[in-house]
């Protein structure tokens, strides 16, 4: 991610330094549509992360749970067992 900023400030160094007024306008708002995409690739990267840990989350709860139900079910076959 920091290499993009740093490609999208260096792109937009080159390009107002070579431009006229109203090209330097325009490397402006391309400087601003890549600093945006950057942030908002930013955001989806750590909304991703936090969906992944969401999910890492459930599973290890969802696999606590299938435990819990086989120890019940090999104690109910253990005291049945026993009575025999």
């Amino acid at each position: 991610m920091k290499k993009l900023l740093l490609s999208a400030a260096l792109v937009s160094a080159i390009t107002l330094t070579s431009c006229r007024e109203e090209d330097k306008n325009n490397a402006e708002q391309a400087g601003d549509a890549i600093e945006n995409a950057a942030e908002e690739t930013g955001e989806a990267v750590e909304d991703g992360f936090e969906a992944t840990g969401k999910a890492i989350d459930n599973a290890v709860n969802e696999t606590k749970e299938a435990g819990e139900s086989v120890k019940d079910a090999v104690n109910e076959v253990s005291d049945d067992l026993k009575k025999d």
